[in-house]
């Protein structure tokens, strides 16, 4: 079962299972995310597709690491002005581990109390 989701602006389509770096969350290593807009839910033989969202559905990911990605350096060089900029950025991220997606609130539920 896969979905795709938002966050951060973006969209992502994971599965169980799947690491993946996002924009940074607000969240230390070791916390579990529920993301809730879901846009699409599908198996292969069933899927749903939200308006905007599917009800209920939900991503649960815990969180990895978070740190800052490469450097990128921007260069502003206006010619026959003696005007020359130097910039860098680096963009903060969050990796972020898939522990399940569910298709509807109530089924999540049960299955959490059937693990306990």
């Amino acid at each position: 079962m896969y979905a795709i989701f938002v966050t951060g602006g973006k969209q992502y389509k994971v599965e169980k299972g799947d690491q993946i770096y996002i924009e940074k969350l607000d969240a230390a290593e070791g916390d579990e995310v529920v993301f809730d807009q879901v846009l699409f839910i599908g198996d292969g033989k069933k899927n749903k597709i939200g308006t905007p969202t599917v009800k209920g559905a939900t991503v649960t990911a815990s969180v990895l690491k978070n740190g800052k990605g490469k450097k990128v350096t921007i260069l502003k060089y206006k010619p026959k002005k003696d005007s020359r900029k130097k910039q860098g950025h680096r963009q903060p991220y969050t990796k972020v581990e898939i522990t399940a997606v569910s298709a509807s609130a109530k089924k999540a539920e049960k299955t959490e109390e059937a693990a306990e």
